[in-house]
């Protein structure tokens, strides 16, 4: 049995016994079983880089099988500082426990730092509001990002800040478990006004920065899309996504695929002068200046890994996307 862990020099030491129903387990199992709050990678991580012992001697094979009455000793070294430095940057905070939040990400901001966008992004914000909250999400004190949204989308979010959430929120993920709906503005009036997108998605073979319906490879993708309101007698429509996976821009590709791109869209839509000119006089004026894709990520429901609480989340439009639909 696992004693509850002590602190040595800002590491905690766990030490356990292998019990008679235990014998030939493998070692890594094993410490998932006991140690519920550390993943089967990060477990398996610690001992290769040897930190675990059984009866005093250095084991760093994860598969090695157990023998009754062993005792085992693992050190977990304290959570590393994050590369990304934490900056004060406001941020939209839906919903917070000790284990997650939902975060409303307002267009424009990059999630991750990469090249060309090294700061100010949703991780940096996430950094300075949580600080030592993170318990490090695979030995390092970060933000656990389960999904993304691109910069210019606005919308909810949901951050692990345990290893263990962060392990369940993956499962959800994988599984289909997460309810996320999206409000986009596209061109014209799709039709049937509610159907079903199926196309694996892949990266273009005309143009490599960009994502596309493949007729063979790619990723499993499917997209169900309702029309909630036509404008301009079916110049534009707003329409509701439900996501049944979740592959690099698939609302923008697979709307794109059928022939309705998203309006403002600066890789995907078609922003023909004609298309322009059929909207209002005033939507006129707003597309001139409206340099990103009119998509928000709406919705977000799931049941909590830890706390198995049913959470349902819902943003309203940013106001650019308002002003957009008044002006349509």
């Amino acid at each position: 049995m696992p004693d509850n862990g002590t602190n040595t020099n800002d590491a905690q030491i766990y030490s356990l016994t292998v019990s008679d129903i235990e014998k030939k387990q493998r070692l890594d199992r094993f410490l998932v079983q006991h140690l519920p709050d550390l993943s089967r990678s990060r477990l398996q991580a610690l001992i290769t880089d040897k930190c675990l012992t059984i009866d005093e001697t250095i084991v760093e094979t994860p598969n090695y099988r157990l023998k009754p009455g062993q005792k085992v000793s693992l050190t977990v070294p304290s959570a590393a500082d994050p590369e990304p430095v934490a900056q004060d940057i406001p941020l939209d905070i839906v919903y917070e426990d000790p284990y997650l939040l939902i975060v409303n990400k307002p267009s424009g901001m990059v999630v991750h730092p990469a090249p060309g966008n090294s700061d100010g992004t949703l991780v940096n914000a996430l950094l300075y509001h949580c600080g030592d909250d993170f318990k490090g999400i695979g030995g390092v004190r970060r933000p656990g990002i389960v999904h993304r949204i691109d910069k210019d989308t606005s919308g909810l979010m949901v951050v692990a800040k345990t290893d263990e959430c962060h392990q369940g929120l993956v499962q959800l993920f994988a599984t289909h478990d997460i309810e996320r709906s999206y409000n986009a503005i596209v061109w014209g009036f799709p039709k049937p006004s509610a159907d079903e997108i199926r196309g694996n998605i892949g990266r273009s073979p005309k143009n490599r920065k960009k994502m596309a319906v493949v007729p063979t490879g790619g990723k499993r993708a499917v997209t169900h899309y309702k029309t909630l309101e036509v404008f301009s007698h079916g110049a534009a429509s707003l329409i509701e996504c439900r996501l049944e996976t979740g592959r690099t821009h698939q609302i923008r590709v697979h709307m794109t695929h059928i022939g309705h791109p998203l309006l403002g869209d600066p890789l995907y839509g078609n922003q023909s002068q004609s298309k322009i000119r059929n909207l209002p006089a005033k939507a006129q004026g707003l597309m001139k200046t409206f340099q990103r894709q009119a998509l928000h990520a709406k919705t977000l429901g799931f049941i909590h890994p830890i706390t198995k609480e049913n959470l349902s989340f819902s943003s309203e439009l940013s106001i650019d996307l308002k002003d957009l639909i008044i002006s349509l």
